[in-house]
């Protein structure tokens, strides 16, 4: 089959289309003929293994694996013994957390992992981007703890994790004041938004508004920048360290502090997610925004393209195209 490998660290250069065996279907596994997956964030920092952290997962020297890609979206063409929850010619999406390898033609995937069915009226494009960036957004909307009747601040709300968001906490009953550029206001406002602030002619830190929740999904903004925005109990979390790791370590103090609090949850993957957002798919309360896409044969240009910064929503890559 085809996939996309890598045998080296760098940039989006290092990655290249070769022949590769078919994964085996072992017990307890399902064999997806992929029609769709994504180029995200995460796909990125594992190839380019940036921060350098993310080599105690990938491998200090060399990538452990070839393979790249988490989010896929596909048919079932096989099931492994004692398989029951899934049958062939299954419509499927889900995420590959930890083996990736869903940049390919086919993925083996266990039966109780990431994996859910497509809701009729999902296409494999939409079904393939619905998990990455929603599922960083689910993880700060609960590390926050948000509520209805709260006033929340999205920051970079355009992106894959920033638009899941604005649309996952309108469904909790939430104020969402979302961030963006100017070509973004629309989009944003028909995601849900019920105030949009455009970046390049106003700086929001500067405002005189306050928010009980700060979520940087893009982690350009700072504890300290945004301070005077949060309320006596507000929260910030950001998607990113920050300088100096400062996220992650304020997080560890929080709970020795009263007031205002930096939190900085580790998002989790499994198939109870991954239902959650099939749900929500399914009601239509969550579509991902799609930006473009690209071939398989053309992955290296769509990682070119994530990392300029200015993707809207996901770009999602065609595996088959004729799914």
């Amino acid at each position: 089959m085809r996939a996309a490998v890598q045998d080296r660290y760098g940039p989006p250069e290092v990655v290249r289309i070769a022949d590769v065996d078919r994964p085996s279907v072992g017990d307890g596994y399902v064999l997806v003929k992929v029609a769709a997956t994504s180029v995200n964030r995460t796909d990125c920092a594992c190839r380019a293994a940036r921060p350098f952290f993310m080599r105690l997962f990938t491998g200090l020297r060399r990538p452990r694996g070839v393979g790249l890609g988490t989010e896929f979206a596909g048919t079932v063409e096989q099931v492994g013994r004692r398989v029951s929850a899934f049958s062939v010619g299954s419509r499927v999406f889900g995420y590959s957390d930890g083996s990736y390898g869903a940049h390919a033609e086919y993925l083996a995937v266990p039966e109780h992992g990431s994996i859910a069915t497509i809701p009729v009226g999902v296409t494999f494009s939409q079904a393939a981007v619905s998990t990455e960036g929603a599922h960083y957004a689910l993880a700060q909307i609960r590390g926050a703890r948000i509520v209805a009747g709260q006033d929340v601040l999205v920051n970079g709300a355009t992106g894959a994790i920033g638009s899941a968001a604005v649309q996952l906490l309108k469904t909790l009953g939430v104020t969402v004041t979302a961030v963006c550029d100017s070509s973004g206001l629309e989009l944003v406002r028909g995601l849900g938004a019920d105030r949009v602030v455009d970046y390049t002619t106003e700086d929001f830190t500067r405002s005189d508004r306050t928010y009980d929740v700060v979520l940087d999904t893009v982690g350009k903004s700072s504890f300290t920048a945004c301070r005077p925005l949060l309320r006596p109990a507000g929260v910030y979390i950001s998607s990113e360290l920050g300088r100096l790791a400062e996220n992650p370590l304020r997080a560890l103090v929080s709970p020795l502090q009263r007031g205002q609090r930096v939190k900085f949850p580790v998002p989790r993957h499994d198939q109870g997610l991954v239902g959650h957002l099939r749900e929500l798919l399914e009601t239509g309360a969550f579509r991902p925004v799609v930006d473009r896409s690209y071939a398989l044969d053309e992955i290296v240009e769509a990682y070119r393209y994530v990392e300029t910064g200015r993707k809207t929503g996901n770009v999602v890559i065609l595996v088959d195209p004729f799914e």
